[in-house]
């Protein structure tokens, strides 16, 4: 591998690629964070309020919109028919949500043997809102193509959801905002409706950040990834596409803070404001890779390692997952007390860096860093994880 660009499909944007690698590699980081004692911006926001980790999961959905375009105009254009399109769609689905169940099952009990009791498994994930987000969009696609239903359904989508969640009565509650506080931790409609649905299977007991309802407002991110995906491949100049989506991600990112003084950020429910500040940002970055790598053409040394991982991304998320599943059973001493292989690693490699931010933070790095090698070795063997 040199320095240049890896080769890719034609049906590839390279900018697109290069922000999936970028946001696939913080994900794996600020999943992976060593100790208690990373940086703030390497944690999630408590409640109300956003952070830069609380940019990652968005950012991967607003570049799964953004793919769908691509991806599917490249298949039409081969002459491939809507059904066999849609039924691709709902394989690959199926094939997410099925990876995703994977996780919870195997990395998220940390034990292969146990397994998680199959009555608490958790049902909801990361993979499964990717799922429904792609699945819905993706059709919402194949049944037309023009850009104003997708602004008219992200629109409906986001002040739907803050009709519901502002003035519906949560049961046994009250109104939010009247009887209850707007956005409590426990007193939502999203967390009532998980209980109902799946208790005992939800990531924090009583509520789960993926839950069901905010599905509809993450299904918004999808889509203004996908509105900017259809602004790309206009034929307008390059430099206009890149100034184009700078101005959309001013725009959408001021909206959401105007938003948030009655909605406020919050990732944990995906509030309406926190879809449009978060993908603000995350079209600043699209627009700074496009004009970098399309405009000036900068495509040598710096987008190596993102674009592996952004050609590879699906892989790159179950190995971070399911790293520690493996080595877990690998029983270590660390300060005196048993400890597994990670834990052993961060005390004896990392904690004795004087700054607890910067240990945590080198430790995310090398593990970040572990992840890529099965990455580059798959990449280099041409073996893609599709769905």
């Amino acid at each position: 591998m040199t320095g240049t660009n890896p080769a890719l499909p034609a049906n590839r944007l390279l900018s697109v690629d290069a922000l999936r690698g970028i946001t696939i590699a913080f994900m794996i980081m600020v999943n992976n964070n060593g100790s208690d004692g990373a940086w703030p911006f390497m944690q999630h926001a408590a409640w109300n309020g956003m952070t830069a980790t609380d940019l990652v999961f968005p950012t991967f959905l607003f570049v799964v919109g953004a793919s769908i375009v691509f991806a599917f105009e490249a298949r039409l254009g081969k002459g491939a028919k809507r059904a066999d399109l849609a039924l691709q769609t709902l394989r690959r689905t199926a094939t997410l949500i099925f990876f995703g169940l994977l996780v919870n099952g195997l990395g998220g009990a940390i034990y292969l043997f146990p397994a998680v009791p199959f009555d608490s498994w958790r049902i909801y994930g990361v993979l499964q809102r990717i799922a429904i987000c792609y699945c819905i969009a993706s059709f919402l696609y194949l049944w037309d193509r023009k850009p104003l239903s997708k602004i008219v359904i992200a629109v409906s989508c986001l002040v739907g959801y803050w009709i519901l969640m502002r003035w519906v009565p949560v049961p046994g509650y009250g109104v939010p905002g009247r009887d209850i506080p707007l956005l409590d931790h426990d007193a939502n409609l999203v967390a009532w409706l998980d209980r109902q649905l799946l208790p005992g299977r939800l990531y924090e007991g009583v509520r789960d950040p993926e839950g069901l309802l905010s599905d509809l407002p993450a299904l918004g991110t999808c889509l203004l990834g996908m509105l900017a995906g259809m602004w790309i491949r206009t034929t307008r100049p390059l430099a206009e596409r890149a100034r184009g989506l700078a101005i959309a991600a001013v725009t959408l990112f001021l909206t959401g803070l105007l938003w948030s003084v009655w909605f406020p950020l919050n990732k944990k429910l995906w509030t309406s404001s926190y879809v449009l500040a978060a993908a603000g940002i995350s079209t600043a970055v699209l627009a700074f890779c496009f004009w970098a790598i399309e405009v000036k053409g900068w495509r040598k040394g710096w987008t190596w390692a993102p674009l592996i991982f952004g050609s590879n991304a699906i892989a790159a998320y179950m190995i971070s997952e399911l790293l520690p599943a493996f080595f877990v059973r690998w029983h270590l001493t660390a300060n005196g007390r048993p400890s597994d292989i990670f834990h052993w690693c961060f005390v004896n490699l990392f904690a004795w860096i004087p700054s607890p931010g910067l240990a945590s933070f080198a430790y995310s790095f090398a593990y970040m860093a572990l992840c890529f090698l099965p990455v580059w070795i798959l990449y280099k063997k041409k073996i893609f994880l599709k769905v």
